[in-house]
């Protein structure tokens, strides 16, 4: 496993964050930035705005995870949740920008900040080179980007598999049909990979991804709880993905040693106390 939840903000948004903030021109910091964010890419901005000395304006949705919203707060940002929903929260960003002049830093794309979250990609090669297939839990596409396009070229044998719940299956739908397809906007444990793909995110599933895989909500609840109670690692819905998968045993034609990224850790208390006493569990 890959503890990506034990990076600062509690993910790996941080990586893309940084990297695309601090690229920034004299000119561009003055002015701040937004962003719009499930949460976890709002940490990021917030905790790199921080360091860097640059205000921050995050949009996110009215029911994003409390643990995510205080902890930009607490960075010192400013927090506009008034979107009600993933989609809504970019549109009034994009908006914000375009009104203000502030630079927007996307969520998943731009050269920045895939760069950025790449670096997971080197740190599970450093540390596992014989890896020969990696797991990556896939939203808008950023991590799958930063993380494919370094494996397309440093380690081109690796096969890397999306992971996807089955109410954010935006990407696998679109894979399928050859074009983006709209999806509904369904409540999900896995809040950090809501929300429509667009043009770039699939040509990057189409160049970098060997399969995907959607597991159900449940099992994502039992991911989480087995997570928890058998290695003490706590994770969010999106960052439970890939073990959901792994325990599913529908990925059993991989071939090891298998790599699976455990994305993020900020899952409200109240939620996981919640799944832990609803959740049977085998901790085998």
């Amino acid at each position: 496993m890959k503890l990506e939840s034990e990076q600062v903000t509690g993910s790996f948004k941080l990586r893309g964050a940084y990297n695309a903030l601090s690229l920034l021109s004299p000119e561009q910091r003055a002015r701040g930035v937004v962003t719009s964010s499930a949460g976890n890419h709002g940490l990021g901005v917030a905790e790199a705005a921080q360091r860097l000395g640059i205000a921050a304006t995050i949009f996110v949705p009215h029911n994003a995870p409390a643990v995510k919203k205080e902890g930009i707060a607490r960075r010192g940002a400013r927090v506009v949740d008034e979107a009600t929903d993933y989609d809504e929260a970019m549109v009034r960003a994009r908006s914000y920008a375009a009104e203000t002049g502030a630079p927007f830093i996307h969520p998943c794309l731009g050269v920045p900040l895939l760069a950025g979250q790449g670096t997971v990609a080197t740190e599970v090669l450093e540390q596992l080179p014989e890896v020969q297939s990696v797991l990556v839990c896939v939203g808008g596409g950023g991590l799958l980007g930063g993380m494919g396009a370094f494996l397309l070229s440093a380690a081109p044998h690796v096969r890397v598999v999306g992971v996807q719940s089955e109410h954010t299956d935006a990407m696998a739908r679109a894979l399928e049909a050859g074009h983006v397809v709209e999806i509904e906007n369904r409540p999900t444990l896995a809040d950090g990979l809501a929300g429509q793909i667009d043009d770039d995110a699939l040509a990057i599933g189409q160049a970098t991804l060997e399969s995907i895989l959607t597991v159900s909500e449940a099992e994502i609840a039992s991911a989480i709880a087995w997570l928890w109670l058998a290695e003490g690692v706590r994770a969010e819905g999106s960052g439970a993905v890939c073990v959901a998968a792994l325990r599913s045993g529908r990925l059993q034609h991989l071939a090891p040693p298998i790599a699976a990224v455990i994305s993020g850790a900020n899952i409200d208390e109240a939620r996981l106390q919640g799944i832990l006493a609803a959740t049977p569990v085998r901790l085998v």
